[in-house]
């Protein structure tokens, strides 16, 4: 899949999205639209899935602590979590960034080339 636009671009007319990023296809098919929510939610779940993570488990909670900022082919993202009592918070933050990061280029083509994290507290 190649991408067309080296730019952030406004999502199209019929979705509710304000932006993202349209991809064409190798085979002249038409365009793919990722909208920054759907990348914001891949980061969610990449993240949930981390031993030690515990702020995420709330869909709804997830979609307004994670913010996707696509620019071109780049996507930075930034996340606010809470952390389990008993894990350590670096190794735990190294890990979220690493799965995440992965997740997002797998899923999306795009270069995650931040994954910016807030821990916002620790639960029991």
């Amino acid at each position: 899949m190649a991408v067309t636009k080296e730019k952030k671009v406004k999502a199209p007319k019929n979705t509710t999205e304000k932006s993202g990023i349209s991809l064409g296809t190798s085979e002249g098919n038409g365009h793919v639209f990722i909208a920054d929510a759907v990348v914001a939610e891949i980061a969610a779940l990449a993240a949930s899935e981390i031993e030690g993570v515990e702020g995420l488990s709330e869909k709804s909670k997830a979609k307004s602590l994670i913010k996707a900022d696509i620019v071109g082919t780049n996507v930075k993202i930034s996340m606010i979590i809470s952390t389990r009592f008993g894990y350590p918070i670096p190794a735990t933050c190294q890990a979220v960034q690493s799965k995440v990061k992965s997740s997002v280029e797998t899923m999306t083509g795009l270069t995650c080339t931040d994954v910016n994290i807030r821990v916002s507290g620790v639960e029991i």
